[in-house]
């Protein structure tokens, strides 16, 4: 697939070389994050997100590299120890809610409401019912897929139409056109078609079977730095990176996520923006 923007990366490891670097050392035109690093991770507080200008690849310092941090499936368990990561190292993600989960119960509820105030979160759509778990039916009929994303833009009253796909990782952007699964082709077009602007992502980190993040942050951070070496990213210089609001449940996954933020934040060669900022998805869909 031919790369969009910034060309190749150069050959050398980001995170190998820059792991002994101060951690004073932080990152440039980013959303902004808190310099205390000792802060404790039940801290609710977090300063006001600046407003980030729109980024055009031109806009990119060629040594650094630009994560999108994504979370799915929200509002669900693991929500608010999400929050509390992302409020104490004040970076910024998205988060691609399911819109059935935002009224499940009196907990979820609430939680909706704490991502929606948050400045250092984009919300976007992860379609309304999740595909009731059953994709390949859920992929056969593509009019219901719009639907089903119409009614979760409708009741998130979502202002932008950047979706993700349940069960899939497909990209429908004019640049970039991906789908894992083939038979679910004709409803990913359905969605371009109605104007869905359909991300997918580059590195996810899996669950284990218990439904926590698997392995270490240390092998994450392997795997960002293999990613952008060898240029696998679907847009150079660009990585979307996923996970699951669930998988944050338990004491080490939510230390793992946290760890694995700040030595990113330390090195001082990534820069992180929310979905909307991602090289030409805010273009007209042909």
């Amino acid at each position: 697939m031919k790369k969009n923007f910034a060309g190749k990366s150069k050959n050398m490891t980001f995170l190998g070389m820059f792991a002994l670097m101060s951690a004073t050392s932080f990152l440039l035109n980013s959303c902004n994050f808190k310099n205390d690093v000792n802060e404790k991770l039940n801290s609710q507080e977090h300063p006001a997100a600046e407003a980030v200008p729109k980024m055009d690849d031109e806009e990119v310092d060629p040594d650094k590299r630009v994560i999108y941090l994504t979370f799915d499936d929200g509002p669900n368990q693991g929500t608010e120890n999400l929050l509390k990561i992302l409020n104490k190292r004040n970076v910024c993600a998205t988060a691609f809610l399911v819109g059935k989960h935002a009224y499940g119960s009196t907990k979820q509820k609430n939680d909706f409401k704490l991502l929606k105030e948050n400045p250092l979160i984009e919300l976007a759509n992860h379609s309304f019912s999740h595909a009731h778990n059953k994709y390949s039916d859920f992929y056969k009929n593509t009019d219901a897929v719009v639907h089903d994303f119409d009614i979760a833009k409708d009741s998130l009253k979502l202002t932008d139409k950047i979706a993700r796909t349940p069960g899939r990782n497909i990209w429908r952007l004019n640049t970039i056109n991906v789908t894992d699964i083939k038979s679910s082709a004709s409803a990913a077009n359905g969605l371009k078609n109605a104007g869905y602007k359909v991300i997918g992502w580059d590195l996810e980190w899996r669950p284990s079977q218990k439904m926590t993040l698997k392995g270490s942050h240390e092998a994450m951070l392997k795997k960002v730095d293999s990613i952008f070496l060898n240029d696998l990213e679907k847009t150079s210089r660009h990585l979307v990176f996923l996970t699951h609001d669930q998988y944050l449940r338990d004491t080490d996954s939510i230390n793992e996520l946290d760890l694995f933020i700040e030595k990113l934040q330390k090195t001082n060669k990534f820069v992180f923006r929310k979905i909307s900022q991602y090289p030409k998805i805010n273009e007209v869909l042909n």
